[in-house]
């Protein structure tokens, strides 16, 4: 049978929490997921929870998989197109249709390299992505910050509160960073280099930035301020808002301006974090489980 009462898009924390509530709530649903959840490139975590020791972000990955298994199926591919047709959503795997009235997009956001090889330079830990999830692992640590917009500076300022030896590497127009962030970087003892991007390679203890003219610059760890785009196709296909940012607006129950339409995690402008994901997951979750029982029911 491929008729369901709810397809998610997307296996990261978000859609995974959102099966866990459907299963527990006896309903029947289907999760395709492309294997490229953000979480599986965290060296460990220390934010999330009841592990007070850290967990590597693939082997929460793989527990969070094995418990959405319990109750319901998970189907590696891609979503080939996704369409709504009398009050259902019908989604194109390849080789089946899937049929749902509900559908939550966990699709999330990919980030925009630093360099060729960055994902194994994450899952080690030279560069890093989210200095909200693991400032407290670099602190006194030698830190470059790589950005091209106003947002290097703003992370480069977070992340002074860590360290006293951090460089921002502005690889964007001068005229990005207008004269006052200038003077607090300054101020605030954080280096400046404006330059075009640097060739980023692995050391033994950190990472080392090359430029074309022959400088070089060794640090423990780099982070990436580059930014990321929000995986929104599908949503778009439905004729679903996105922000400024490219994200998608939601209400109080993570329902898009698209009806039946749900989006969890990261694809929602908000604070990136895996518990955020998993708490708009069962959000999600709840709403549609309260529909499907009737009127009146939220």
């Amino acid at each position: 049978m491929n008729d369901f009462d709810a397809i998610i898009v997307g296996g990261g924390p978000a859609g995974l929490t959102a099966a866990i509530y459907l299963g527990r709530f006896r309903r029947r649903f289907v999760i395709l997921d492309r294997a490229e959840s953000r979480l599986g490139l965290i060296p460990v975590t220390h934010n999330h929870p009841g592990f007070p020791y850290g967990i590597v972000g693939a082997e929460l990955l793989v527990r969070m998989r094995a418990q959405a298994a319990r109750y319901g199926q998970l189907l590696e591919g891609s979503v080939q197109s996704i369409a709504r047709r009398d009050g259902l959503f019908e989604i194109d795997v390849g080789e089946q249709i899937l049929r749902a009235p509900f559908v939550i997009l966990a699709t999330g956001v990919a980030d925009r390299p630093p360099a060729p090889a960055y994902q194994q330079m994450v899952r080690r830990g030279r560069i890093r992505l989210c200095p909200i999830c693991d400032g407290f692992e670099v602190i006194d640590k030698v830190i470059a910050v790589l950005g091209a917009s106003a947002r290097g500076a703003r992370e480069a300022f977070f992340l002074r509160d860590y360290s006293p030896y951090v460089t921002l590497i502005h690889t964007g127009p001068s005229g990005d960073l207008d004269p006052s962030v200038r003077y607090d970087l300054a101020k605030a003892g954080i280096e400046l280099i404006e330059a075009a991007a640097p060739v980023i390679s692995e050391t033994e203890g950190g990472v080392a930035l090359a430029w074309p003219d022959g400088r070089c610059r060794a640090f423990d760890t780099l982070y990436s301020a580059l930014g990321m785009e929000p995986r929104t196709d599908l949503a778009k296909a439905l004729g679903a808002e996105t922000n400024e940012a490219g994200c998608l607006p939601v209400n109080a129950h993570q329902e898009t301006s698209a009806q039946g339409l749900y989006a969890a995690g990261d694809i929602v402008l908000g604070l990136n974090q895996i518990s955020i994901a998993q708490a708009e997951g069962a959000t999600a979750a709840t709403d549609i489980h309260n529909r499907l029982r009737g009127p009146g029911r939220r």
